[in-house]
């Protein structure tokens, strides 16, 4: 088998496996060591007794956005920040499921009542170690992690419902097969929530839409549910066939099913999120009063979920937060998010009352934990660690090029235009200039970068060089490489798609290619953020009428992140794998003598 032979074999193991809609039907049928650092808490009064009488403290655990972070993220995306006494903010290193199952086993001891939950997005968008083999590693991790229930996030979609089926129960993949021989992937031991997510033919959930969580006379009901907007922000293919419901009527529906069923203490894993005021985990967002700290959409859900909810663990934006938000009765009540990565979790106390077998809100207390490696590593997460390593070195250590310095992207790019941004649309535009020499620029989504490329050397491949492991981490989703047609008019609106309808309260702003530049007028608000007479390619003004050659992956062709206008584009043309296109540029144009330098990020000029 020749060299590219070889290579193409192992790349399709990684290709992602989209499930059209046709057989969606059966889905259905398918699923019938040493103490983490504290952080912030918050609560209403005091725990109640743990043994004999009438109350008793049950302990939730809670994480989100796990994302297959195995290993110890890199970068920024390792870290967490806290604020000291005197208010410097201090960075921690955190986070790696070696460490994350240490902190859960130590918070654990002791507790007679203890359950732990998950908000979604616990595979999809994954490393190399757990991406290469379709997550099948991260749910064995999240098995040895003893999790009791999680909700679905929209990166439970990745790869299609019947592969979330998979996840679930079980089973070799259906094009790659089993990964070791003699083994079979056996899912998850834990239940997957879906509750707003319904099959169109059937308009049944497509997995479990609650469980409830039984001990020693306790019971305690868990709904999952993931984001209305989902079909915005995955892949169109991978979920044909399903109807995402509102979070807000599918909670309060259930909560009264729980209800009708004498489940009285609930508590909602959804997969959507706030935004606090500071970045600092430790950060109290109920000042200067209840819930004041905290912004965005999970607020208004709050705000509408029944009070027959009496916590709700949440996810989707990656940010720390315990805060207490009003129910509709104005009475506060406890939302929390841990952050991603498996940099924190959560820890909350459930006073349950044993007569009215409802939880007593006014008790319930939580605090987010830094998942700090200076504890001891879990034994038997290191070894499940090192058996797929093994199996994923001879691909994830092949150098691809060589940068020399950091190349910001998702952790520490703070600017709407990043130098790795700016990297993989140079990537795509000389991909696409290789199938269509006319190809004028390329578009690239900031949430379709994953992570930065770090200079320092994560293995013994040395400082500078990147690998294809790394490369994967930046962008593991398998898209394609398309070719689009657009109006000058169309760019236009797209540019201005990105701060303004479902993207203004949460701009995305694209990343372009060399030659493409445009100014962004913060003062401004909505579309008018885009100064449209500034808009350039090669240094001469847009021309609304005149037909441009536009390169962009297969998740923006599709219209995805909010950006309709991209999904009209004429003469489309199916290209090569994104990642390809990026190690393929960074080949080209890097070598060890000559490390690709960080581009300067000025393709965009900011007005704040």
């Amino acid at each position: 088998m020749s060299a590219t032979a070889q290579t193409h074999k192992k790349r399709s193991r990684t290709r992602r496996l989209l499930i059209a809609g046709a057989s969606l039907a059966a889905v259905g049928g398918l699923v019938a060591a040493l103490p983490a650092v504290a952080g912030t808490g918050k609560g209403h009064g005091h725990g109640h007794g743990h043994g004999k009488g009438r109350t008793v403290d049950v302990q939730l655990l809670s994480f989100n956005d796990l994302h297959g972070n195995l290993e110890p993220p890199a970068g920024s995306s390792g870290q967490v920040s806290e604020v000291q006494p005197d208010g410097s903010v201090k960075k921690i290193d955190a986070g790696g499921v070696e460490y994350l199952a240490s902190s859960l086993r130590t918070a654990r001891k002791g507790q007679k009542y203890s359950v732990t939950a998950g908000a979604g997005d616990m595979v999809g968008a994954s490393p190399l170690l757990s991406g290469l083999f379709h997550d099948e590693p991260t749910i064995e991790a999240l098995n040895k992690l003893d999790l009791d229930v999680t909700g679905v996030g929209n990166h439970e979609f990745d790869e299609g419902a019947l592969e979330l089926a998979r996840m679930q129960k079980g089973g070799c993949h259906p094009e790659d097969g089993c990964f070791e021989e003699g083994k079979k992937f056996k899912g998850a031991d834990f239940p997957y929530l879906a509750a707003n997510v319904r099959d169109e033919k059937t308009d049944k959930p497509i997995l479990k839409p609650y469980t409830v969580w039984k001990h020693k006379g306790v019971k305690i009901g868990f709904i999952g549910v993931t984001l209305e907007g989902t079909p915005d922000i995955v892949s169109a293919e991978g979920i044909k066939g399903l109807k995402f419901h509102d979070e807000v009527e599918t909670v309060n529906k259930y909560a009264n099913e729980l209800n009708r069923k004498g489940v009285k203490s609930i508590v909602a894993l959804i997969h959507e999120g706030g935004a606090p005021a500071s970045e600092s985990y430790n950060y109290d967002c109920d000042s200067p009063g209840a819930g004041d700290g905290v912004s965005g959409p999970i607020v208004d859900i709050a705000k509408g979920i029944t009070p027959k909810v009496d916590a709700l663990v949440t996810g989707h934006t990656h940010q720390a937060y315990v805060c207490d938000i009003p129910d509709p009765s104005g009475k506060p009540r406890m939302v929390t998010s841990a952050s991603s990565f498996g940099r924190l979790y959560t820890d909350t106390t459930l006073t349950y009352d044993r007569r009215t077998q409802d939880i007593v809100r006014t008790s319930v207390k939580s605090a987010n934990h830094v998942v700090s490696r200076e504890q001891p590593k879990a034994a038997d997460i290191t070894k499940l660690i090192g058996r797929w390593n093994e199996l994923a070195a001879p691909i994830a250590n092949q150098p691809v090029g060589y940068i020399s310095a950091d190349l910001p992207g998702k952790g520490t790019a703070t600017a709407p235009e990043a130098p790795l941004g700016d990297v993989i649309a140079d990537a795509q535009l000389a991909h696409a200039k290789s199938l269509d020499p006319e190809t004028d620029l390329a578009l690239m989504n900031p949430g379709g970068i994953r992570a930065d490329l770090v200079h320092k050397a994560s293995g013994s491949e040395g400082d500078g060089v990147v690998t294809y492991g790394e490369g994967f981490t930046v962008q593991p989703f398998s898209n394609t490489v398309n070719l689009v047609d657009l109006t000058g008019a169309q760019l236009v609106t797209a540019l201005q798609q990105q701060v303004s309808g479902g993207n203004e309260a949460a701009p995305k702003i694209l990343q372009v290619s060399d030659g493409f530049t445009y100014t962004l007028d913060l003062t401004k608000s909505g579309a008018a953020r885009v100064v449209t007479d500034s808009v350039e390619l090669d240094g001469k003004a847009l021309d609304p009428k005149a037909t441009y050659r536009v390169a962009l992956n297969s998740f923006l062709a599709g219209g995805g992140d909010g950006f309709a206008e991209l999904g009209k584009g004429a003469k489309p043309l199916v290209g090569g794998d994104d990642l390809k296109a990026f190690n393929d540029y960074l080949t080209a144009n890097s070598s060890a003598d000559k490390p690709l330098t960080p581009p300067k990020a000025d393709r965009i000029t900011v007005v704040k």
